[in-house]
């Protein structure tokens, strides 16, 4: 059946399931902010757990880490983003809608114009001589440029007066970077190997929206590969194959993931690459894949005095590694995956809508449902015997189809119905959530037959 493809269509789901809501809903929220519910946590850590399975379990040369979100102000001078992340923006005196200068001179242009090197006086005028309009209104009337510095700044200190200057990060990176040495001596590690991290970042975005897709708060998916220069491409290709492989491993359909290589690279980039997903908002960046060079390690070694190179011990050779990063964010991915499994089935009599989670990251792996309240002992039971297993559902209440239908709609894969001939044979009626076939099997076999069908390969 078609994919309904409306964001208010997945949202809606999200707060009537317990997916998402809104963050302090009370209080009239708090914009672009979300709280996980209880299905949405189940959903979301299993997708983590997915990626740390197929990126650091399964890959010997992968070692984990996980670095605090603040981090000495000196690192994200060496990162360049204390004097160069902010963005030089405009404001349509009209429509308030805020624009990046240097995007609408090198989009007028049609990307003759290289406006990344432009000062603000230069970018203004050139915006005035040509009479750039507003993209939303097509107006001309546009407030001077000033620079936004998307880092949430705070202070360490419990005097006001005598407080220092800290940020919340706004990449998890920084944290791999600064211990390489760490992870490369304490593991024996031998070039290449990644450094991975599951972690929240902050960025105080100028037009956060589109639900889950960009948030002021976020959690990132991210491991840093270490090489030489020499097997660079190879392993940048490596991982643009992997991080490919894994999205459609989740469920995603081939048809709606693209590669777009990045016409505008960071300075320091060698080549760059977005897996795109057929969001319902269009065609957007899931995932990021880049060569960085040895730019990280070399800006960290100037600015903390610290040698960072790796010494080859087959060479003797000092070198500085290269660097292939993989990006995914775990809230974009989670909403990709939403989208990507609802559908609404017309059946003979009714309508269902059904989330076709891939099993390992469904939130619920199986329900119980005794099929009238006297068999709840038996079914009590049954749920403690497969919930030191699984993550289970247990549902009594309403008719046993309008709970197969609740069930449905949060993706469980499996329902189990206790029923009188339970009490007799010790035999449970298992449903399958995608066919809706159903199937007699002992209870003793159910630990069994659900673990071999949820597994993630």
């Amino acid at each position: 059946m078609e994919k309904l493809k409306s964001m208010d269509t997945i949202v809606n789901l999200c707060k009537n399931r317990g997916f998402v809501f809104p963050g302090s809903e009370i209080y009239g929220g708090f914009a672009n902010t979300w709280d996980f519910g209880p299905v949405g946590v189940e959903l979301k850590n299993n997708i983590k757990k997915a990626w740390w399975k197929r990126f650091v379990q399964e890959n010997k040369d992968a070692y984990g880490v996980d670095c605090d979100i603040l981090m000495n102000p000196r690192v994200w001078e060496a990162s360049g983003h204390v004097e160069s992340f902010g963005d030089p923006k405009m404001d349509c005196k009209i429509c308030k809608q805020r624009f990046r200068a240097d995007t609408l001179v090198e989009e007028f242009s049609k990307g003759k114009i290289n406006a990344e090197g432009m000062t603000n006086e230069e970018l203004e005028k050139y915006i005035a001589d040509n009479k750039i309009k507003c993209p939303h209104c097509g107006n001309l009337s546009w407030t001077p440029i000033r620079k936004f510095n998307p880092m949430f700044i705070t202070s360490r200190g419990t005097l006001e007066a005598d407080a220092d200057k800290v940020y919340l990060r706004p990449e998890t990176c920084q944290g791999e970077y600064v211990n390489f040495l760490n992870v490369q001596r304490t593991s024996r590690a031998k070039l290449p190997f990644a450094i991975a991290q599951i972690g929240k970042s902050f960025r105080n975005e100028i037009t956060p929206g589109n639900f889950l897709f960009r948030t002021i708060e976020f959690e990132q998916m991210e491991l840093q590969n270490f090489c030489k220069e020499s097997d660079a491409i190879d392993e940048y290709n490596k991982y643009k194959a992997k991080a490919l492989q894994f999205v459609e491993d989740l469920g995603i359909a081939k048809e709606n993931l693209r590669f777009h290589d990045h016409d505008k690279l960071a300075h320091y980039a060698k080549c760059a690459c977005d897996i795109q997903y057929n969001f319902p908002i269009g065609w957007q960046e899931l995932n990021g894949i880049h060569h960085r060079g040895t730019w990280d390690l070399s800006r960290h070694q100037q600015y903390s005095g610290k040698n960072m190179q790796y010494l080859d011990p087959y060479t003797n050779e000092k070198i500085l590694a290269t660097v292939i990063e993989y990006s995914i964010g775990a809230d974009r991915l989670t909403l990709a995956l939403l989208c990507e499994a609802y559908e609404e089935q017309k059946l003979e009599n009714d309508t269902r809508v059904v989330m076709h989670f891939h099993p390992f990251i469904a939130p619920y792996k199986v329900a119980i449902l005794p099929l009238q309240k006297n068999l709840n002992e038996k079914a009590e039971a049954v749920y403690n015997l497969l919930s030191k297993e699984f993550m289970c559902d247990y549902d009594e209440a309403g008719s046993i189809g309008k709970r197969y239908r609740r069930q449905d709609e949060i993706g469980t894969p499996y329902c189990v119905t206790i029923d009188f001939d339970t009490l007799e044979d010790d035999t449970v009626t298992i449903r399958d959530r995608d066919t809706m076939k159903q199937e007699r099997i002992k209870i003793d076999k159910l630990i069994d037959y659900i673990s071999a069908r949820i597994k993630f390969n």
